[in-house]
């Protein structure tokens, strides 16, 4: 049987949109990953001479390098000398003078397909700016690493977040392409504007591919296991237990002083880059290391159950950030109640059908 050809991403289409940016001004939104091979896309577009006036960087930089939540500072790239914008910090959305003198914007950043990861809300904010001023905006696709699930609670809107704008799942099995047509089709964005968008796509995608990331898209999401167990482990920033922050294994274990049974053991530290001051710096935590047992990959909530029910003190378990994570109020009370998974499961079963229906509508690939 022929081998499958890799899933190409829609940067590495230039000559699909290198005529829409000819003797435009363009403003850039992305980091780290927005590569082609192994060149910026800023650099690429530069060598084009495409007039790049911007860039605007989501949260950990333009570059990549600075910690989950720390503030990106505004500025210039050493490397260009273009000016830099943060969308991340208090000022979350381009605007009015930060993009009237633009005719164009591009959003081309690598996304892992959850809910609560910044960049699809940084994308939202974007596409709104774009519409309120009459700018365009060109998205750059790129697989999604989880885009074969679609599973886990449905946010409800009251529980509206950096972490969590949109009433979809944790796992929402979309392209941020294929996102950007919900947002637009359920007239999401503010006072219901339209953006007027387009998406190169990828090639050779579909919702079954698999997709090994060639950089990783922020700090603390080294490898392709990270990504694999994001969806689940990042529940448990919203509780008392270390998702191996400060260690060289983030996202690939969990643990916590108390929880003396388990075995496996880490001690996180400073790592300034990935986290400067992680919880429970210098001590030892007790727990879990998924990098010697095998991983389904997809969303649970076993682990979560396993240590809240491990867990001495129950009423600490759970900090006020479980719910923007959760995105619903009813998940804590379900686990404090002593539900199973499966009962958990069914509770958003229904939901999660009627949003399927509606995902099939935005689809871009099979």
């Amino acid at each position: 049987m022929a081998q499958e050809k890799p899933p190409v991403p829609g940067a590495y289409k230039m000559n699909e949109y290198l005529k829409i940016l000819e003797g435009k001004k363009v403003g850039m939104v992305v980091n780290q990953t927005s590569v082609i091979n192994d060149t910026h896309l800023v650099d690429s577009l530069r060598s084009y001479d495409i007039n790049i006036k911007k860039v605007f960087a989501p949260e950990h930089g333009f570059r990549g390098k600075a910690d989950a939540g720390a503030t990106v500072k505004s500025g210039y790239d050493e490397k260009t000398g273009l000016p830099i914008i943060s969308l991340y910090g208090k000022n979350k959305k381009p605007s009015k003078e930060q993009i009237e003198d633009l005719d164009i914007i591009i959003f081309d950043i690598q996304d892992v397909g959850t809910r609560f990861y910044t960049y699809i809300s940084t994308m939202h904010y974007v596409m709104e700016a774009c519409a309120e001023n009459n700018v365009e905006l060109l998205i750059l696709d790129r697989p999604n690493p989880n885009g074969m699930y679609v599973d886990g609670p449905i946010l409800e809107m009251e529980n509206q977040s950096f972490v969590g704008m949109h009433p979809i799942p944790i796992l929402h099995g979309l392209t941020v392409g294929e996102l950007a047509n919900m947002i637009e089709g359920e007239k999401w964005l503010k006072n219901e504007v339209s953006c007027n968008f387009m998406v190169i796509k990828n090639q050779n995608y579909s919702h079954q591919s698999t997709y090994s990331l060639p950089i990783k898209p922020s700090p603390n999401l080294p490898n392709d296991l990270s990504i694999a167990l994001y969806p689940s482990l990042c529940l448990f920033e919203g509780t008392v237990v270390s998702v191996g922050r400060g260690t060289k294994k983030p996202f690939q274990q969990i643990g916590h002083p108390t929880l003396t049974n388990y075995t496996h053991h880490f001690t996180p530290v400073s790592m300034p880059g990935s986290s400067k001051y992680p919880p429970f710096e210098n001590e030892k935590c007790f727990g879990l290391d998924f990098t010697s047992k095998e991983f389904e990959n997809g969303f649970t909530l076993k682990y979560l159950i396993d240590f809240y029910n491990a867990f001495p003190n129950k009423d600490e378990f759970f900090n006020n950030f479980f719910i923007k994570l959760a995105g619903t109020e009813s998940l804590q009370k379900q686990i404090e109640a002593g539900f199973s998974e499966d009962e958990i499961r069914m509770s958003w079963q229904a939901e999660l059908e009627a949003y399927r229906k509606k995902r099939e509508k935005y689809l871009i690939y099979k």
